[in-house]
């Protein structure tokens, strides 16, 4: 029912559209026609599986994973992902890594007219940390106002990813904030709300206040369209881009040309690390004898053929994964692995004693078989379609995985004791701790399998006490140091499958600038750079 009222949303808004591009009367002056080319060349319209449902608010998480939109950021990335200003002029950070002063611009309004402040600044992070979001600011012992353009963060100890958090968190304003903020938001960024209709589309125009560069487009229409209703509207010619599934990547579009971006977006399976026997606080099991044993880790390393996962169900839009942050500047490449290897697979299985004894094809080791069941978000097409290659890929092995696909409500029972086909990839390198290491195990999504390393613990307390210059090195021995790490070449805790491409059919002339590595595709990364977008000609 939900893609034939959008499929009937899409038609509606190309009869608005088609109305209002087209001439009603032949007669229609020609300053008439250009001032409707003039109206059409400073609005776009685009296309958009993902609705931030939770509203526009980024103390509870809005603009995690693309541009806030409406808000500011003290700090932000440039194309290259190098760290530069955007509210800051500056920052410091003290000798002991514990206090990080910034200065900010003084000549930054919010789009009602205030004046942005410190005030703002400190407002926005204690309410950040009161509410308890996905936002992690556990770090911050105090947040201080110096002086009306000067802020004070003192952590409770050094953290060099710190940083990321300047550059995620959009500032909100202590005079506008309510309760209904997330749903009318204000803030200094380069666009302003104009209409948000749930579960349908969200128009927002420029922000004649924003202190930067000015965006090319003064309104924008987002409709928020599932990929068979996104796809539909591009036929139509409808939207000016449309993000797309792999598998409509093969179709040619009139008008529109694939555009093709990298990413950290992956895809992987993470094992119970520890053996069973254990239960969470809330009582549910923990760990999973079968993928407690690292031969059986090693053996689907190993044995999984990513390349071919790759063409298989992204349809080459993608790239084999051996890690979650493959390509960022914090990634260690000694950690890709020869797979799609299912004679060294055996070989390593039989050396650890797993054999088939009763003929079935399945091994055993003892009274153990070798088998488990694969978790997957089952209104996910390209999850279901790995968990099942990878399923059929590994049964000459003996490895049988039943595959069971499920809402997140239903896995969040399940992960601590099964494998769970997952999906993260961040900017941030403590996205990375937070899926390994110990102190994280068991907290709701991050280190479900429970997988600990001492020496990894001590790469990661290295790297966040470090400067970020030396960080990076401390991250890349986390992952392999050339006798341990958190990789399929050490302990493998998961087996890393593919990066998924993000696909967008782009209307001819339309300008979308250098495209970042995009992160996970929970929000719009593709508008993370929006106000370089504009047309060609």
């Amino acid at each position: 029912m939900k893609i034939f009222k959008q499929i009937a949303f899409v038609t509606l808004i190309a009869s608005l559209l088609l109305a209002g591009c087209s001439s009603s009367n032949d007669n229609q002056s020609k300053g008439e026609n250009n001032k409707d080319n003039e109206r059409n060349k400073d609005e776009l319209v685009l296309a958009f599986d993902s609705e931030p449902e939770a509203g526009f608010d980024p103390t509870t998480g809005w603009g995690r994973y693309g541009s806030p939109l409406f808000q500011s950021t003290l700090l932000k990335r440039d194309d290259k992902l190098n760290i530069v200003n955007d509210l800051a002029t500056n920052y410091e950070v003290s000798e002991d890594g514990k206090v990080w002063t910034v200065k900010l611009r003084e000549d930054v309004n919010f789009s009602d007219g205030a004046p942005l402040t410190a005030s703002d600044v400190v407002f926005t992070f204690e309410t950040t940390i009161d509410n308890g979001s996905v936002v992690d600011l556990n770090a911050i012992k105090k947040v201080e106002a110096v002086d009306n353009y000067t802020v004070k963060f003192t952590l409770k100890e050094p953290q060099s990813t710190f940083v990321n958090s300047l550059v995620a968190t959009g500032i909100v304003p202590k005079h506008a904030y309510g309760a209904d903020y997330a749903e009318k938001p204000i803030g200094s960024g380069p666009f302003e709300l104009v209409q948000w209709d749930k579960g349908q589309q969200l128009i927002v125009k420029a922000n004649p206040q924003y202190y930067d560069k000015q965006p090319a487009f003064k309104k924008i229409t987002f409709l928020f369209l599932n990929e068979d209703a996104a796809f539909a509207a591009a036929q139509a010619g409808t939207v000016d881009l449309a993000y797309i599934p792999a598998a409509f990547s093969n179709q040619k579009v009139s008008g529109m040309t694939l555009e093709s971006v990298q990413t950290v977006d992956n895809r992987g399976i993470v094992f119970p690390f520890v053996k069973s026997g254990g239960v969470t606080e809330d009582g549910l099991p923990i760990g999973n004898d079968v993928t407690a044993d690292p031969a059986i880790r090693h053996a689907i390393n190993i044995g999984v053929d990513r390349q071919a996962l790759v063409e298989g169900v992204l349809e080459g839009h993608g790239t084999p994964a051996y890690t979650s942050v493959d390509g960022l500047p914090w990634w260690n490449p000694d950690t890709v692995i020869k797979d799609g290897d299912l004679e060294g697979a055996k070989k390593l299985l039989k050396e650890a004693g797993w054999k088939d004894t009763d003929g079935d094809g399945i091994l055993n080791k003892g009274s153990l078989k070798a088998e488990f069941t694969l978790y997957y978000q089952a209104n996910d097409a390209i999850r279901q379609s790995l968990a099942i290659s990878v399923a059929d890929m590994l049964k000459p092995l003996g490895i049988n995985i039943k595959l069971e696909g499920g809402s997140w409500d239903m896995i969040a029972k399940k992960m601590y004791s099964n494998p769970v086909l997952m999906g993260w990839g961040s900017h941030d390198p403590h996205e990375m701790y937070n899926i390994y290491s110990s102190e994280s195990a068991g907290i709701e999504y991050y280190n479900t399998g429970y997988y600990q390393n001492k020496k990894v613990d001590e790469y990661f307390a290295k790297a966040l006490s470090a400067t970020s210059e030396e960080a990076n090195e401390f991250w890349k021995k986390a992952q392999w140091d050339g006798t341990t790490g958190l990789s399929a070449k050490g302990d493998a805790p998961w087996a890393w499958l593919v990066n998924i491409d993000h696909l967008y059919l782009v209307k001819d002339g339309l300008d979308i600038g250098d495209q970042r590595i995009h992160v996970h595709g929970h929000g719009w990364p593709a508008t993370d750079n929006i106000v370089e977008w504009k047309w060609a000609n």
